[in-house]
């Protein structure tokens, strides 16, 4: 199971090729646009061919030719399309080249009942085949904030996914009875593990791995240190990097370093008996979303660091993590002047970022 420890380039000429340069600075890196025309996109993924996947929140999913050119997958399930609902992630299966499995995380429902949902399909010559639901958040709620949406898969073969609070249900993080405000741990077929926290308990969901959260749209698995890192939206100000463990309340809202937006208190505690404090934390806030653990070579001075997009800040965050602590930070790429969707490296050890706007770009960071 992970847990968090005391020690916490080859040719790629598939989207290269077509990337456009986009700014040449003096700071050692290259930007470039690889696809432009996007709306509002959400996350982006490869397959082991190198394929690049991107989610768009109203509801599509595009695979990006090698030439920038976009091809729309169909079979997508029918989103919730309204206020933060979408569609989210996109994830292979690791063994995806023999299964074909893809795992889409995505709002489902309407405005009186809407939930997070993870499907699980096949991918075949640009079609979603077999779709079946695997997972769906419990109770269902009527507000479009607040979905969570990542999913990650850890070693062991289990899948790890975020839900959020629902924006007005957040006392519902602290009980284990509902799965809002949640990270919820699942095998690839949507059975539960045996050894998850809270399996046999009457009072409790034994989906639930970890409880505490507001709306956790970054999550990574790190090998190196087999850590689970996530971070969560705040309120106004109170943004968090959380390591996750099983069992473990991360606090909201009974414990928060924000405010409400009318600056009203929601929590006097900023650290609370019984729950965990945050690795790091944002405020004021810079809207945390999209997230990676930088492990290429192009950039070894961020080799182990956390990257995490940064909406409101506009510019990606680095984290410089040092033996399980963090030593620094560093705002990157604010001369796009873009709020930043998505982060991802990509097997070239090159940098995917998306911008968040409704006619976006997929841009490519490299080394000069």
């Amino acid at each position: 199971m992970p847990h968090a420890r005391n020690a916490l380039k080859s040719a790629f000429a598939v989207l290269c090729a077509a990337a456009t340069p986009a700014f040449a600075e003096d700071n050692g890196y290259l930007i470039e646009t690889v696809v432009e025309g996007l709306d509002t996109p959400w996350s982006i993924a490869f397959l082991p061919d190198r394929t690049m996947l991107v989610t768009e929140r109203p509801g599509r999913l595009l695979k990006v030719g090698d030439d920038g050119a976009t091809t729309a997958i169909s079979g997508v399930p029918d989103v919730y399309a309204e206020g933060q609902g979408g569609l989210f992630d996109a994830v292979p299966h690791p063994d995806f080249e023999n299964n074909k499995f893809l795992y889409l995380v995505y709002a489902g429902g309407d405005d009186k009942e809407n939930a997070t949902f993870t499907a699980r399909a096949r991918l075949e010559d640009d079609a979603l085949q077999d779709l079946e639901v695997l997972f769906k958040v419990a109770p269902l709620k009527d507000t479009s904030y607040h979905f969570g949406g990542r999913l990650v898969f850890l070693p062991d073969g289990t899948m790890v996914i975020t839900t959020g609070d629902g924006g007005a249900y957040k006392a519902a993080s602290q009980k284990l009875d509902s799965l809002l405000g949640k990270t919820i741990r699942l095998n690839a077929d949507g059975t539960i593990p045996d050894d998850n926290p809270f399996v046999g308990r009457d009072d409790a969901r034994p989906e639930i791995y970890s409880y505490g959260h507001r709306n956790p749209q970054g999550l990574i698995y790190d090998a190196a240190s087999d850590t689970i890192y996530l971070h969560e939206h705040g309120p106004r100000g109170g943004d968090e990097i959380n390591i996750v463990q099983p069992g473990v309340n991360y606090g909201w809202p009974i414990a928060t370093y924000g405010v409400d937006y009318s600056g009203a208190v929601i929590s006097p505690y900023t650290e609370y008996e019984g729950t965990e404090q945050p690795l790091l934390h944002w405020t004021p806030s810079i809207a945390p979303s999209g997230m990676a653990i930088y492990t290429g070579e192009m950039f070894p001075n961020w080799r182990g660091d956390i990257l995490s997009g940064a909406l409101a800040g506009r510019h990606v965050r680095r984290v410089d993590i040092e033996n399980g602590a963090v030593a620094g930070q560093e705002e990157l790429f604010g001369e796009l002047e873009a709020r930043i969707r998505e982060v991802r490296e990509g097997p070239d050890g090159a940098l995917y970022i998306a911008t968040d706007e409704v006619d976006a770009r997929v841009l490519r960071v490299s080394a000069e």
